[in-house]
């Protein structure tokens, strides 16, 4: 019993030490690309807000920070187009509807605005957004602890990527969040590796081409 006591706890130092490792390599291969002001910003076409959360038709305070800080960003002509990214994949929880009808409200033109409706996780929206959407260079707009798995991921797979913190006060839970990110980012490091294809896919939405927002839905 002592031998294999031994050995798990062993093998749980080398997995932790493995853990902390790849979250090093991640963050400091990309927080070069990590900004926290408009000030010599670099200009891209295309800023991608990911979900994060909603209560009922509102954004959460982390979701209501990336859509102000995506709407900033596009007010002062930093991004031309705006993609939303999150999970509407049940009936009663539709992260998708209340950040576009967001947007709206505070005065982004609907056809700057595209939706990708099968971005469940940060890999699946990078890896969706460069096979769907044909993005090639990218601002990605979330809070700080997000932003080096999200750049890291995306300059893999073959986009540009700049990172926007949307960082705006406390947060409830952050420092909860900022603990599950070193798992999120060391199962990343190795869906980055394997080419992990997401569940969904489908046909491609040219992010040159007409937006897919629509008009039809609720505002």
């Amino acid at each position: 019993m002592k031998k294999y006591l031994k050995i798990l706890f062993y093998l749980t130092i080398i997995g932790l030490i493995v853990i902390v490792s790849v979250n090093y390599h991640v963050k400091s291969s990309t927080k070069k690309y990590v900004h926290y002001s408009l000030k010599r910003f670099p200009k891209n076409d295309v800023g991608i807000i990911f979900g994060a959360g909603i209560n009922g038709d509102q954004p959460s305070k982390y979701l209501k920070d990336r859509l102000d800080a995506g709407i900033r960003l596009y007010n002062a002509k930093r991004i031309n187009k705006i993609l939303l990214s999150g999970d509407n994949g049940r009936e009663e929880y539709d992260e998708l509807t209340v950040m576009k009808n967001y947007c709206y409200r505070h005065g982004v033109d609907t056809t700057k605005i595209f939706i990708d409706y099968a971005g469940f996780d940060t890999y699946s929206t990078m890896y969706r957004a460069k096979y769907i959407f044909k993005i090639k260079k990218a601002t990605l707009i979330s809070q700080e602890y997000h932003l080096n798995r999200a750049i890291y991921i995306g300059r893999s797979l073959g986009i540009k990527s700049a990172g926007y913190s949307a960082n705006k006060g406390e947060y409830h839970g952050y420092q909860y969040v900022k603990f599950r990110e070193y798992i999120s980012t060391f199962k990343s490091f190795f869906d980055v590796l394997r080419n992990r294809e997401p569940y969904f896919l489908g046909n491609p939405i040219n992010i040159n081409g007409p937006s897919n927002y629509s008009k039809e839905d609720k505002r």
